[in-house]
């Protein structure tokens, strides 16, 4: 891949500490690390600010300081924008682009569109539980098709852009979301989801033992039942791995969680018997299974498709942000029903989330034509490929990617 004058990337080997599998839906703590309310975290994840490219020492209009005296966008959120090195004057550039876009756009594209689209999926509750209480086939597969839709839609859409706090630009709120959207309707932990994803997800994306994705596998398994059987049980895990990631967490974010999930799955539950009029528990737990696995197997796919079999990094040689997040982070094509249910910034999006990762779905896609083009433009690459050539590919080379510990890259002159 093209990395500019003089860089060269190249690998280093197998990295010997083999492949671990954590299991579950989401990752858990690295052994160096602990989550909030937990022991001490030996290292810290890149906290995503930005500072503009100043001539004269003279602070620009629209910036301000943040509590550790860099510059950010005023009225913005550090979360919201990529790491920037006193040197990175390429991620600099880059941001100012970005922030000109967000800066013209109005409320209902940086959070009205998403906003809608979840409200749409909580309204389209009733007639899914509706459409199953019918005896007719067409109606009752209707009925698994809106509640399996509406379900990822909330779980994974929602709990996503609310552990960025990408649903509104009020703190208060953004907690309220994440128990809602995290707890609620996904049946996790809004502490451990956020701690996980947002500092060593994205904090060390593609960082050998901290942000490398190896939580996803399960070399136990072979390629078949991994990429066609596991995803089934996904929601039976996520509940599971949540309960064993609470040891984490004060007593009280314990107890609210506690309480939320159980709520979240009685609702489910209770709706199905009385709601839907099933006549037995097993066959509304059944119906639970379903619905909340409908779209498990794209979820398991998208995960490991857009970081596994990239370049991946040893902590102390990773390079800058922008060279880390453009190598280790690949684009899918658009696709309507996993646009709607997951977000774009999950699908085609999914480097310009990185990049900015407290930006809105529809604010991703807003800025791809911008962060693309600069990519290009400055020959860094630009990662995309096709749905189903990544699925070709994993089944291809399984034990490549998905069992054996992946080489380290070192990219030499960027270092």
């Amino acid at each position: 891949m093209p990395l500019g004058d003089g860089e060269v990337a190249r690998r280093r080997g197998q990295h010997n500490s083999g492949a671990t599998s954590l299991g579950g839906t989401r990752g858990e703590p690295h052994e160096d690390g602990t989550a909030p309310g937990g022991s001490r975290m030996e290292v810290t994840a890149e906290e995503p600010q930005l500072g503009p490219a100043l001539g004269g020492g003279d602070a620009a209009a629209g910036w301000g300081e943040d509590a550790g005296g860099g510059l950010q966008p005023a009225g913005m959120e550090p979360e919201q924008f990529g790491v920037l090195g006193g040197e990175e004057s390429l991620m600099a550039e880059l941001s100012e682009r970005v922030q000109k876009v967000v800066k013209s756009s109005s409320w209902w594209e940086r959070h009205g569109v998403d906003a809608s689209i979840l409200a749409c999926s909580l309204l389209a509750l009733p007639a899914g539980f509706l459409c199953l209480r019918s005896a007719r086939a067409v109606p009752f597969l209707a009925g698994i098709l809106i509640l399996g839709v509406v379900h990822h839609t909330l779980s994974v859409k929602g709990s996503h852009l609310a552990s960025h706090n990408a649903l509104s630009e009020s703190k208060s709120w953004g907690k309220v979301w994440a128990v809602f959207f995290i707890e609620l309707c996904s049946a996790f932990t809004a502490e451990q989801a956020t701690y996980n994803h947002v500092k060593l997800h994205h904090g060390y994306t593609n960082v050998i033992g901290l942000g490398d994705s190896s939580t996803w596998k399960l070399p136990f398994l072979n390629r078949y039942v991994y990429m066609f059987v596991a995803p089934l049980a996904v929601p039976i895990i996520t509940p599971l791995v949540a309960l064993g990631l609470l040891r984490n967490v004060g007593l009280k974010e314990a107890a609210r969680t506690m309480c939320c999930m159980s709520l979240g799955l009685y609702c489910h539950y209770w709706l199905l018997l009385h709601a839907s009029a099933f006549q037995s528990p097993w066959s509304a737990l059944l119906c639970m299974l379903l619905t909340r696995s409908l779209l498990a197997h794209p979820y398991i796919h998208v995960n490991i498709f857009q970081h596994i079999g990239l370049p991946m990094f040893a902590a102390d040689r990773k390079p800058k942000r922008i060279h880390l997040m453009s190598l280790g982070v690949l684009n899918l094509p658009r696709n309507a029903l996993l646009d709607w249910a997951f977000g774009h910034s999950l699908i085609s999006c999914h480097v310009e989330h990185h990049l900015f990762p407290g930006l809105s779905d529809n604010m991703c896609l807003k800025i791809k034509p911008v962060v693309s083009q600069y990519l290009k433009e400055k020959k860094l690459p630009y990662n995309e490929d096709t749905y189903g050539a990544r699925l070709r590919l994993f089944l291809r080379q399984y034990e490549e990617l998905m069992v054996h510990a992946p080489p380290i890259t070192e990219l030499v002159g960027i270092q």
